[in-house]
């Protein structure tokens, strides 16, 4: 049995009119980020920012009483979208390769030339934006999408989750099954990994749906392409496949919303009521006849189990999108900040207390 489906479990806390909780404050934190995309945070404040289409690597350096200045690090990348630091490297992932930015808070403004992890990453460009993620083990996690919509391959690394030897570029599959994830993070009390998973187009208006998944056992199947959600076997791959053989999802979002980029709350600027919530980016549908998505969600988690609700929901009017929310990190001061490779923004959720 499906764990949590969001329809079960929706406890709706509405969002006030201005399109943002209650007792919340949206504000621009910089404009001038094109095509935004994965954000890593130095315990300095300085933000690192991945790009799709751009090809551009940022550094977002705070101010003190004045906008933050941005830095154009490099350019001309292949969908350098994924970021993460370790041990003040700054480690990049584009569409065939993971580069490294030694020492980044020094050099960053010189415009540096990245070492190369690997290069050996599948490049095919249909779901190949890679982001990534540091694990408690000190290995990077790079989810490796589908090269299509839906099919199967004979290689095993695509529509998987592989971890990464930071220092040799070696891989292992981590979890198979996984569609087109881009949105990673690490529960803090477990330890283990949740990740959100795209589900497949052209099967409809409403399925199958987004999913939220925790990785309880490395090397285990997520159903794609034979089982989507729990239980929707594929039309074309599915025949003779048993959704008891896969692992289920831990919560399902509305089909299309696109959930992406996804952080726990760990820190103490939010009231009580989010302490290890989940936020999630949801980029916004395109092959659906209405639209849904263009919001950042939370999925909080009381005793008598989760609830979603929308938090910030301020980019979608009618069917006019002025913005797509990829990515939520918490910062070190407490706020959320979210990256709209749309238009091109970093916001900052704070908590006002009103």
């Amino acid at each position: 049995m499906l764990r949590h489906a969001l329809l079960a479990a929706l406890v709706v806390s509405p969002v006030a009119a201005d399109g943002v909780a209650p007792g919340f404050e949206l504000s621009v934190y910089t404009d001038a980020v094109p095509n935004a995309r994965q954000m890593a945070e130095t315990e300095s404040g300085t933000l690192f920012v991945g790009t799709r289409r751009a090809g551009r690597l940022y550094a977002v350096v705070p101010v003190a009483d004045g906008d933050p200045d941005v830095v154009t690090i490099a350019s001309g990348l292949s969908m350098p979208s994924g970021v993460a630091l370790i041990d003040g490297d700054l480690y990049v992932a584009a569409l065939d390769r993971v580069l490294r930015y030694p020492d980044i808070e020094r050099t960053f403004r010189d415009r540096p030339a990245p070492q190369v992890v690997t290069d050996a990453l599948p490049d095919r460009t249909h779901h190949g934006w890679k982001y990534l993620s540091v694990g408690p083990d000190g290995y990077l996690y790079v989810p490796v999408g589908a090269p299509c919509n839906i099919c199967k391959s004979t290689d095993s690394r695509f529509a998987s989750i592989l971890r990464m030897d930071p220092e040799t570029g070696e891989t292992t599959v981590y979890a198979h099954g996984v569609r087109n994830s881009v949105g990673m993070a690490w529960h803090p009390r477990s330890g283990q990994l949740w990740f959100t998973d795209n589900g497949r187009d052209m099967m409809g208006d409403d399925v199958p749906p987004e999913e939220v998944n925790v990785v309880t056992a490395a090397g285990a199947h997520y159903g794609y392409p034979h089982i989507h959600g729990s239980d929707i076997r594929d039309p074309q791959f599915g025949e003779g496949h048993d959704p008891a053989d896969y692992v289920e999802p831990y919560f399902e979002i509305q089909a299309h919303a696109a959930a992406l980029g996804i952080d726990f709350y760990t820190a103490k600027q939010f009231p009580a009521e989010y302490a290890g919530a989940l936020f999630i980016a949801e980029h916004g549908s395109w092959n659906r006849s209405s639209k849904v998505g263009f919001r950042v969600g939370v999925l909080r988690f009381p005793d008598t189990g989760p609830v979603y609700s929308p938090f910030v929901d301020v980019w979608l009017e009618g069917q006019k999108d002025s913005g797509r929310p990829n990515d939520v990190l918490v910062a070190r001061d407490g706020t959320l900040l979210i990256s709209d490779d749309k238009g091109g923004r970093i916001y900052r959720v704070t908590h006002t207390g009103e």
